[in-house]
């Protein structure tokens, strides 16, 4: 990778499953990086705490810095969390932000993606010079939906629900490619090579774990059922791919 001045980079959630992969292709690339998160380790890079919905200490975290990449987030208050970075990245100067986001954040009227969609339209109305990433499910998230759904006695089969799991490893070295360059705005969404159905995603898991359950077709309810019967979650042209499979993810697993 190349591109870019030689600087402090902060990455926000850097101890989680994308941030783990981040963090050491930010130091192989010659930055200096430093870990926000709520919780900081010591592990040789250097970390501070700092709490995004509460606003406490991202001030102090992002000084000196030149580039974040904003990873951290959760099932709700990301938009909250986002708006008190971007102020606090606006008050120090900073000069990209990037920001993943997550395919179709505005077309499901779930409270997860309407508070995604808040935390993107912080970003892009800021004033710091942004680029903004839209990911499809990673396979690690593909890989946790189908386990919890394989904890009930009988496997539920939403149908006409579909995905395009991106591999972790894919969506990191997109990530800091993006950010060693300019500020892009709204880049190509990021996907993985291949769509499958919930039911495939489900029964994969099952065969690769050796468990077993009987399973039932239901229908996704509601407007975000509509979307997804529709294929509305779907980035199928324009798109970027990653080059990881599902199914190399799965013999990672096995």
């Amino acid at each position: 990778m190349s591109g870019g001045t030689v600087g402090v980079m902060l990455v926000t959630g850097g101890t989680g499953t994308l941030g783990r992969l981040v963090v050491p292709l930010v130091v192989e690339a010659g930055w200096k990086v430093r870990v926000l998160s709520r919780h900081p380790k010591d592990d040789g890079v250097e970390h501070v705490a700092a709490d995004l919905l509460q606003g406490d200490g991202i001030d102090d975290a992002l000084n000196d810095v030149d580039v974040v990449i904003h990873l951290a987030g959760g099932p709700k208050g990301d938009d909250v969390g986002t708006r008190n970075l971007v102020r606090a990245a606006e008050r120090a100067g900073v000069k990209h932000l990037v920001h993943i986001s997550v395919t179709a954040v505005d077309q499901l009227p779930l409270t997860y993606f309407k508070s995604k969609l808040g935390a993107e339209q912080a970003v892009r109305e800021s004033s710091v010079p942004w680029t903004v990433l839209r990911v499809a499910q990673v396979h690690d998230f593909a890989w946790n939906t189908a386990r919890m759904m394989a904890k009930l006695p009988v496997l539920p089969i939403p149908g006409g629900v579909r995905f395009q799991p991106v591999d972790g490893r894919d969506v990191a070295a997109r990530l800091v490619e993006l950010a060693l360059g300019e500020p892009a705005g709204l880049v190509p969404d990021l996907v993985g090579p291949k769509v499958y159905s919930l039911g495939d995603l489900a029964r994969d898991y099952l065969r690769t774990t050796g468990k077993h359950r009987l399973s039932m077709p239901v229908r996704a309810p509601g407007k975000a059922g509509k979307v997804y019967r529709a294929g509305g979650n779907l980035t199928l042209t324009g798109a970027t791919t990653g080059h990881r499979t599902w199914e190399a993810f799965l013999a990672e697993q096995s």
